[in-house]
């Protein structure tokens, strides 16, 4: 079995969760069962996805996880592009959108290096 945890990517993606319920703490309280919660289970996404393919036995399976994982970042980008908009005064809105960003970047060079 594979040991997920020492993945460069996976271990950037559940930093990036950590930081997003850090921030998501600063959306007023009724959004919490809105786009608080649509943040953090896009948030969750990425990490879950990436340890559950690299859970499987093929490239070309833990491809389409990856494929999901990326899909769940960039879901989340757009949730955050969204707050930039309605609620502008949120602090550090655009530096966790950066950081999105490149683990993007980390995800599509993760699929590139399986060739599948």
């Amino acid at each position: 079995m594979k040991n997920y945890k020492k993945l460069t990517v996976w271990n950037h993606a559940m930093d990036l969760v950590q930081d997003v319920y850090l921030w998501s703490k600063q959306l007023p309280s009724d959004e919490r069962y809105g786009l608080t919660s649509q943040i953090r289970r896009a948030s969750v996404s990425v990490p879950a996805n990436i340890a559950e393919g690299n859970a499987t036995t093929t490239d070309k399976a833990l491809n389409r996880y990856l494929g999901i994982a990326l899909g769940s970042a960039f879901e989340l980008e757009t949730h955050l592009l969204i707050v930039s908009k309605v609620y502008p005064e949120i602090a550090n809105t655009g530096k966790i959108v950066e950081k999105i960003d490149r683990l993007q970047m980390m995800i599509l060079a993760f699929m590139r290096k399986l060739g599948t």
